[in-house]
């Protein structure tokens, strides 16, 4: 291990190099910005990672030649290098993407990394970000960590040894915060509904937003809930205070709190360090389906974009241009759907903000299926709840536009009769 600066650190990378960037709120920001201040001696250097906030500045036009972007999941700040078609998105299951790395199908040379300071040991904590971060650092030939001591120290899977550290470069800054925002009226109906589906006893997937905050928010009633996830933010935790969630019936690290990375406000961050309920994990162990479909109860909560009559899910792109990305939607769609009593669902406004269908004929011309028409089941707007499980192609039809807006539902209602060929949808 070498102490030394960030602009001395990134010398290491040489052109046509394969560079992992941690992810999510652990993206190494003095790291980034000291890579791309040497970009003129760099060229076709192949950067990978999930998504990561804050800037990218290695995504910018006037780096083309300099840094090609490739995303397994893709945030606002590549998204509009993705779509010009300067970078490539790679569409992957999350519990599956590690072993790219560790199979070698992308070979790495640096890992660039958050952690937290190292213990009386030794060891350091990848802290908010396990993910996919742990088999870039087992396969990197050079690791070059940002020691940061605003980075709380989580227990499982994140904690490595310095020694395994190469490069160690000092610097203290705050961690990016995305605060909870105001719920609407729309938000807390959709919360309603799907906190009505939540048994006591269930094991929750959740990402971040607005509906599942207001999932969160409609649980003060709940008893003995358990978190096994990808991430999670602020929401969980007023449940923990009132003993709520406790985590005490899952089959899989009962008692504790499952995730593989999190992201949220300072009081998040500050909930997860050095606390034993929590345990972070590879991600190729959260959303194996094997181990999700283990738990009881599992309630798998995710987003679409739209979804058509017949149950299909575009959840990663908005027609051609990508959006997001496959994550681990059908990790857990599937794990829930196998998992005893388990119930996965598909939360979405009924409208866009410019007043469009989100429940559509057809998905636009372009758009990816990330849930399937065999796997989806519950859908849940602001207008209800259809159950689609075991129901045919017109009777999917019929309940879905029974939760539409009640503005589209004529127009849908003729489009479905143009579809099936028969008026009785």
């Amino acid at each position: 291990m070498k102490i030394t600066t960030a602009e001395e650190a990134v010398t290491q990378i040489k052109s046509r190099d394969n560079v992992f960037i941690h992810s999510v709120a652990a993206a190494p920001r003095r790291l980034i910005n000291a890579m791309v201040g040497r970009a003129d001696s760099l060229n076709n250097v192949n950067i990978y990672h999930l998504h990561t906030e804050g800037d990218a500045p290695y995504a910018d036009e006037k780096y083309e030649s300099n840094f090609n972007v490739f995303s397994l999941f893709i945030g606002s700040n590549v998204r509009h290098c993705i779509n010009d078609g300067r970078g490539s998105y790679i569409p992957i299951f999350l519990s599956e993407a590690p072993s790219l790395f560790r199979k070698d199908i992308i070979p790495l040379d640096v890992a660039l990394i958050t952690v937290s300071p190292p213990d009386s040991h030794g060891f350091c904590s990848l802290g908010t970000s396990v993910d996919t971060s742990v088999a870039a650092i087992e396969k990197a030939k050079i690791v070059i960590a940002q020691v940061n001591e605003h980075m709380p120290r989580t227990h499982g899977d994140g904690i490595i040894h310095k020694h395994k550290i190469d490069y160690f470069v000092e610097c203290a800054e705050p961690l990016i915060e995305v605060k909870p925002k105001p719920l609407t009226e729309n938000d807390t109906i959709i919360g309603n509904y799907i906190a009505d589906l939540i048994e006591d006893g269930a094991t929750l997937q959740m990402g971040i937003g607005s509906i599942p905050n207001a999932v969160l928010d409609a649980l003060h009633n709940h008893k003995d809930i358990g978190i096994h996830t990808e991430m999670f933010s602020d929401g969980v935790i007023p449940l923990v205070k009132k003993g709520i969630i406790t985590g005490r019936h899952k089959k899989i690290i009962p008692n504790k709190i499952t995730a593989t990375f999190l992201m949220g406000s300072k009081e998040l961050y500050d909930f997860v360090d050095d606390n034993p309920e929590v345990t972070m994990l590879d991600c190729s162990f959260v959303n194996d389906t094997h181990i999700i479909r283990q738990n009881p109860k599992v309630t798998a909560i995710n987003s679409a974009i739209e979804i058509d009559l017949t149950g299909q899910v575009c959840a990663d792109s908005i027609g051609k241009n990508m959006y997001s990305g496959v994550g681990g939607q059908m990790d857990y769609i599937r794990g829930a759907s196998l998992s005893e009593g388990g119930k996965p669902i598909i939360a979405l406004p009924s409208i866009t903000k410019r007043g469009e269908s989100r429940i559509v004929p057809f998905l636009k011309e372009g758009a990816g299926v990330v849930t399937t028409r065999a796997h989806v089941q519950y859908v849940v707007t602001e207008w209800g709840v259809a159950n689609l499980y075991g129901k045919s192609l017109k009777q999917r039809a019929k309940a879905l536009i029974e939760i539409a807006h009640p503005d589209q539902r004529e127009n849908l209602d003729q489009e479905a009769f143009e579809i099936f060929k028969h008026h009785r949808i």
